[in-house]
């Protein structure tokens, strides 16, 4: 039982999310540059399955997500992706100008 807990508090913190901001979010949208948005869905599809056989085991893990420890973690690991998200738009840009400046000679 230990064990299982363990997994489910690891699988948890790596999905990384909160269920109100799941089913609040879209996935596709286009200025979004949250990289959480497929795990948080993930994650909520899982609750969503556990929650049918396991009602008990689901609200576990709402406990569990809700924690000042589990999101604590979420809002840093939020944090880091969201600069590593405008560093890489950052680089697009330098290498679509780079592109049109040096090869296109626009």
């Amino acid at each position: 039982m230990l064990q299982s807990r363990a997994l489910v508090i690891a699988l948890i913190l790596l999905l990384s999310t909160t269920l109100p901001e799941v089913q609040s979010k879209s996935i596709f949208e286009k200025d979004r540059r949250d990289l959480l948005a497929i795990p948080e869905a993930i994650a909520s599809y899982f609750y969503e399955a556990v929650n049918k056989v396991y009602p008990k085991v689901s609200q576990f893990l709402l406990d569990t997500v809700q924690s000042p420890t589990v999101i604590a973690a979420r809002q840093r690991l939020a944090k880091e992706a969201n600069k590593v998200s405008i560093m890489f738009e950052q680089l697009v840009e330098k290498i679509k100008n780079l592109w049109y400046i040096r090869i296109l000679g626009y």
